[in-house]
């Protein structure tokens, strides 16, 4: 590796990560507004301008708060749990490029931090890890609630695991490569060759598993806030607790950059060669269209939560595997007849 691709792919990292994280404060602030908004009231208005360092302060609340630990509990793997829950929506965001390329120092830098010819399959894999420290914080807490909340959180993932890799096997069909980098290449051609209109049903069944898989409503039973005494984090607290909140919401935000990716063109705008932008112009205009789709996206995770109501874990469990799952079924062998037939 040159001295110009190991310093990019430094910068990168930096780069990815900090946004990440921007992102979890900015979503805390976002999604107390918009619910104020929703319910007519006010919000956070104490805390700075305008309330907007309501994070900061939650962040320095939860730091000061006291650490315990039960006495019944697993320690080496109850501190391990939330580490193991927010890291893979890190690792997730490594394959997914946020932009197409950029010259500099005579050589071309993909805007990835890896650029990994598996990538689909690379996401899916990372994003399964998730259910282990969901399940290990609910074992490892020595408490029945917080065990009865991890087995729910199980259940509910890989259940919805299943319809989130159908949805992605008709992408696949249809492009014919497992490069999340090629996949945003082929769907750059035209508007229409974006996958939401080649594969409506698929993206509306990956978006659906994706709000499973983040336990957002209304399929949020694995936590169900004080109606079910929390759930598999019951007995976290301070930091440790931090870690879950953290987790969640990049969790959302690997989540959005999928759909981007999958469906939504990634750093695609269409019309933009009208500008007659080239080179660094063109490239973060791509980037600045991928974080617009994933802004847009993470503000639809927020309505749907403050506007739709709970499902029943059996109605959840039930629309699991006896409609989507068939759904996502049916859109692979459509997509596959299609693709033999030549029309994809």
């Amino acid at each position: 590796m040159s001295e110009v691709q190991l310093t990019a792919s430094l910068i990168k990292i930096l780069v990815v990560f900090g946004a990440v994280l921007s992102s979890v404060a900015v979503l805390v602030i976002m999604e107390r507004r918009v619910s104020a908004f929703i319910q007519f009231r006010y919000g956070p208005n104490r805390v700075g301008p305008f309330g907007f360092l309501q994070p900061v302060a939650d962040l320095t609340k939860l730091m000061f708060k006291e650490d315990i630990i039960p006495a019944q509990a697993h320690r080496i793997l109850f501190i391990l749990a939330p580490v193991m829950t927010m890291a893979p929506s890190f690792l997730m965001m490594a394959v997914i490029p946020f932009g197409d390329h950029v010259v500099g120092g005579g050589e071309t830098v993909k805007l990835v931090i890896a650029d990994v010819s598996m990538g689909v399959l690379f996401v899916l894999a990372v994003s399964s890890l998730g259910i282990y420290g969901l399940a290990i914080a609910g074992w490892s807490s020595g408490s029945k609630y917080s065990l009865l909340g991890g087995l729910r959180a199980t259940a509910q993932m890989i259940s919805y695991e299943l319809t989130l890799g159908l949805a992605v096997v008709g992408v696949l069909l249809s492009v014919e490569s497992f490069s999340i980098h090629e996949m945003i290449t082929v769907q750059s051609d035209s508007l229409f060759h974006w996958n939401i209109f080649r594969q409506p049903l698929g993206f509306l069944l990956f978006l659906v598993a994706i709000f499973a898989e983040t336990n957002r409503l209304p399929f949020d039973m694995p936590e169900a806030e004080s109606e079910l005494v929390s759930g598999y984090h019951t007995e976290y607290s301070s930091m440790k607790f931090a870690f879950f909140f953290m987790g969640e919401y990049a969790a959302m935000v690997a989540g959005a950059s999928m759909i981007t990716g999958l469906f939504l063109g990634g750093w695609d705008i269409p019309g933009i060669e009208l500008l007659g932008l080239e080179g660094w112009g063109l490239a973060l205009a791509g980037v600045a269209g991928f974080v617009v789709k994933v802004g847009l996206l993470l503000f639809f995770f927020i309505h749907v939560r403050w506007t739709l109501p709970r499902f029943r874990y059996d109605q959840l469990m039930r629309l699991g595997w006896k409609v989507f799952l068939p759904l996502a079924l049916i859109n692979v062998l459509v997509t596959g007849f299609l693709v033999a037939a030549g029309v994809l």
